[in-house]
């Protein structure tokens, strides 16, 4: 499990580093141009950007848009007020925002959270999934709910639909099949992550997929 870190002040980005070293393995990147690379390259746990990296200060919107691209969690680092943040970053909305100055317990459980659901959804894909309990969401989507809040959604082929559950931002297992996620796809136990808001969602084979909401 990886954590992707974006920062250009080469000492900060040594100091939270280490921090995050605690909880997962860190990629780091000095620069916009290493951070798309990065994505390219692989498929991270969480990506941790500064807001206004690169030259023209607008690092932290192009990093945030090529990570939703490829499904993966973004928490934006920034002296600014959440609320400027997301007027900075709209129509996009970080799924975390880590204000400066922060403490170190800060960064520490911000990584914690999005490390733990991933963790969660890769437990609950190991298990059978529930044979009773199953309620149709949609034409051709049946859903069950555990205990706990994991949710199992079932696809039939030929499925296309705006999301398979509205539950704003949650982390998915592929455990049967494969989806596609605006272009993105996801085969056989492979982890990814949707934000909160609509998103196409299609299956062309069927899909069996394990999903746990972000916890707030």
């Amino acid at each position: 499990m990886k954590v992707l870190l974006v920062e250009d002040d080469a000492s900060l980005r040594e100091g939270m580093g280490e921090l995050i070293a605690e909880q997962a393995e860190v990629r780091e990147a000095g620069s916009v141009a290493q951070a798309l690379e990065a994505l390219k390259e692989e498929r991270f746990a969480l990506v941790v950007t500064d807001l206004r990296i690169g030259d023209k200060g607008e690092g932290g919107r192009i990093i945030l848009e090529a990570a939703r691209q490829r499904l993966q969690p973004v928490a934006i680092v920034s002296a600014a007020t959440a609320e400027e943040v997301v007027k900075v970053l709209r129509p996009h909305e970080p799924d975390a925002v880590l204000a400066k100055p922060f403490q170190i317990e800060d960064i520490l459980d911000l990584v914690e959270r999005f490390v733990t659901l991933r963790q969660q959804v890769e437990t609950a894909a190991r298990r059978e999934p529930p044979r009773e309990g199953w309620t149709e969401e949609a034409a051709g989507v049946r859903v069950v709910e555990e205990p706990g809040g994991c949710l199992w959604v079932r696809m039939e082929p030929g499925v296309s639909q705006g999301r398979p559950v509205n539950r704003g931002r949650a982390g998915f297992m592929v455990v049967e099949g494969s989806l596609e996620v605006e272009g993105e796809r996801r085969t056989g136990h492979q982890y990814f992550y949707l934000a909160a808001g609509p998103r196409e969602v299609r299956t062309h084979e069927g899909c069996l997929a394990v999903s746990m909401a972000l916890r707030a």
